[in-house]
Parts: structure tokens; sequence; C-alpha cells
């Protein structure tokens, strides 16, 4: 039997309804959570009535459409103690909000927490509702103690699990407030070459421009991959803090490949690059055989694939 018919069977086992009446009450419920369209519900209605399981009754009114009220048979009542006393089902934890926070790190700082405090907002309106839903009691059986107190767990219930989420949501949005803002990483264009039978990493740019050790490590791991320690890098690769000698920016990154042994050539085509103290210092960096500036790429290969 589909779930919503072990629902209706219920229902009737309180009392008799008709398909709109049902309708309603599936509507106000907090957790019989169908859809309720009247399709859904006539369509197993007629199956339950095929099954033996509810008859129904024809109501004449004046100057109305006939309308059918529906009762529970005793194989109704059997099939419903047989469903009560089945295993219950595992919980299902399927929030299509939880979805969208999936993948929201594509969102700004703002428009993450916009969407989180609208989520808040809703959590916040809906167990307002569920509270006066529990005051009022509406569409709940009363027909002994033990049914009242049960009706009144599951609303504990329901508002339970909005107080858990509203807990959630809050502290989510406290604790993303305190990560400190994402430093950009470098979109590194690079492509592994080959001479000599030597392979080397020739990086053309990097959006925004290397000027960290970080980015010199992210280097190094995909060397690493080729194993190599063969590194050909081109000027628009780099930030122009490399090449103003003040901001140490050059010698801090230069030093980082020098204690991984690597061998750097660097190709420059901006003839004031060849000038002042960057130019100094490329002078002195090329005697040792790890570092050493290029105009022209052929140039650059010919001494980084050739023996130290």
């Amino acid at each position: 039997m589909v779930p919503i018919g072990n629902a209706i069977l219920g229902v009737l086992s309180w009392k008799p309804c008709t398909g709109y009446e049902l309708k309603k009450l599936f509507e106000t419920s907090s957790f019989m959570y169908w859809s309720g369209n009247n399709n859904q519900i006539y369509k197993t209605l007629l199956l339950l009535k095929k099954e033996g399981l509810v008859e129904n009754e024809v109501i004449h009114q004046e100057s109305s459409p006939l309308k059918k009220r529906y009762f529970i048979t005793g194989a109704g009542t059997d099939a419903l103690r047989k469903w009560l006393k089945s295993s219950p089902q595992a919980p299902e934890y399927r929030k299509s909000f939880l979805v969208q926070v999936a993948w929201s790190d594509s969102l700004s700082d703002q428009e993450l927490d916009l969407m989180l405090s609208a989520y808040e907002e809703e959590l916040t309106l809906h167990s307002v509702m569920e509270q006066e839903k529990m005051k009022r009691g509406l569409n709940n059986p009363r027909r002994n103690s033990r049914e009242e107190y049960i009706w009144e767990a599951i609303a504990q219930n329901i508002l339970d699990s909005y107080k858990k989420d509203l807990d959630w949501v809050r502290e989510v949005r406290q604790q993303l407030r305190e990560i400190p803002p994402a430093v950009e990483e470098s979109l590194i264009h690079y492509v592994f070459g080959e001479a000599d039978a030597k392979p080397y990493l020739e990086v053309f740019s990097a959006s925004p421009p290397m000027g960290t050790t970080e980015d010199i490590i992210r280097l190094l791991g995909l060397c690493s991959e080729r194993k190599t320690h063969l590194l050909l890098l081109h000027e628009s690769a780099l930030a122009e803090t490399f090449f103003h000698l003040s901001s140490k920016v050059a010698g801090n990154m230069l030093q980082k490949l020098a204690n991984y042994t690597m061998k750097t050539a660097l190709i420059v085509s901006s003839s004031d690059r060849y000038q002042g103290k960057f130019w100094e210092m490329a002078l002195e960096a090329n005697r040792s055989g790890q570092f050493r500036i290029f105009e022209q790429k052929e140039d650059a290969i010919t001494w980084l694939t050739s023996p130290r």
C-alpha cells in the first residue's frame, strides 16, 4: 500500500471524511506531509475501496453536488493495525536547503549570510505557527488521554526540530563571520615541456600574478608530479612587486626555489627590467647556476636543460 493510504486509514479510524476534508486535513498537518491533491487522494480512496478497506456513503445536498463520505471497514482496521505493528522506517533527512548550502561557497559573504538569514526567518515563522497549532489543537483526535498525549508529543517533536534547525543556522552564521576572508589563490596557466629527454615546467601566466612563497610551493608541487627540478617562468606570471627589490618578494621566492635545488629560467621581454637594482640582483643570482634571466625562450630552454 502506498504511504498515503495508511495515513487515510488512520484518519478514517478517527472519523469519516470526504476526499475534500482529507485534503484540507493534510494541508494543515505538520507531519502528514503529502501534497494532498485531489487526484492522489481520490485514486487512493478508490484503491482502498477496491481492496475492501474503506466504504463510502453518498450524501445528497440540496442545490449542491453529491458528495461521498468514506469510513473505514473492519478489514481496513486490521490493515491499519498490521501497519502500525510493522518495523518503522528509518528517518529521512532530505532538506533541499542543505543542497543549497552545500554549493554556497560560490556566493559572496554577504550573499551567503542573506541566504542563511532568509532560512532563519522561515524557520522562525514556521516555529511560531507550530506553537499556535499546538495551543489550539486543531484537527487533533482526543478520544482518550493517551491519544491526546501522543499527538501533543508529535507536535513537541516538530517544535524541537525547528528549534534545532534554528540553533544550527544561527551557529553557522556566527562561525562564518569569524572565518577570515579567503586569500585568493593564483590560477596558474602552465604546460610541461621536454628537451633532450629532460622534462620542465613552463609557467606562462597566473591570475592574480604570483608573488608569495605559497605560490612557489604550488609550483614545487606541480614539478614533483613530473619529478623535475627545471622551471621556466614567463615575466607575465609574476607580480610587479617581484621586480622591486625593496619588497623582498624576489629574494624570498628565489630563496625558496634554491632551498629545493630548483633550476629556474625567467624570460623577460621588457627592456627596462635590464637595469637598476633588479638587474644587479639577477647578475648576482646568475653566478649560482640556479637562476638566470633570458630574452628568448630558446636560449632559456637550452640553458635550463644543459648540465649544471
